[in-house]
């Protein structure tokens, strides 16, 4: 595009002349000064704890979430990675016997926990009896959120049959069932964007039918 007095002005001036106005900004001092201590390695620690009943021992920042410990160093990447914030529960393992979001757990927090995962439940040569009930009532469509599914329900189950109490019972003090409302209030935060839910459901209640 013209300029004043007859230049001509075009984009990839500007920007040429704006790179070199910044690099000549620079003094000598700037240029050679180390790097900062922002820019250092972060601090990590070691942590040992029991993942599918094997002892893995790990050093990791120590910002990393128990999510990206199992993905990242462990290579375990049946666990996903969905919302990172405890939102959609695609990252649910079980630890010490209790479900939770792995994407709002530092590695740090469960030094000699016992963590399973969906590689830890079952092999494709001897499923455990959630996974071949998904497989049975088509529980997934994509499969994305049916790791997390799957650890949630079986979670779930133990959860009913230890008598921990829910939002939907009348009465807290009394001894939840397996009943279809119970259970798909539990498994409320697993969100399935395929929306297979009555099929989850169907999985679970015939898997709640046999343990009983």
């Amino acid at each position: 595009m013209p300029g004043p007095a007859g230049f001509e002005i075009s984009r990839r001036g500007v920007l040429v002349a704006g790179t070199a106005t910044v690099a000549l900004g620079a003094t000598p001092a700037e240029s050679q000064a180390p790097a900062s201590a922002a820019a250092a390695a972060p601090p990590s620690m070691p942590v040992a704890l029991t993942v599918n009943g094997e002892r893995r021992e790990l050093t990791v920042d120590t910002r990393t979430t128990l999510l990206d410990a199992l993905r990242e160093h462990l290579k375990l990447t049946g666990t996903k990675k969905g919302c990172d914030h405890g939102q959609c529960g695609a990252c649910t393992v079980i630890v010490n016997g209790q479900r939770i979001n792995s994407c709002l757990s530092l590695a740090l927090q469960h030094q000699g926990d016992e963590v399973t995962t969906i590689e830890g439940l079952g092999t494709p040569g001897k499923l455990h009896p959630m996974q071949a009930a998904f497989i049975k009532h088509d529980g997934y469509q994509c499969g994305y959120c049916t790791p997390g599914q799957i650890c949630s329900a079986v979670a779930v189950l133990d959860e009913i049959r230890a008598g921990v109490p829910s939002h939907v019972q009348a009465d807290v003090a009394a001894r939840p069932g397996f009943t279809n409302i119970e259970m798909r209030e539990r498994m409320s935060g697993n969100i399935c964007r395929c929306g297979a839910y009555s099929n989850i459901a169907e999985a679970m209640a015939e898997v709640a039918g046999e343990q009983a």
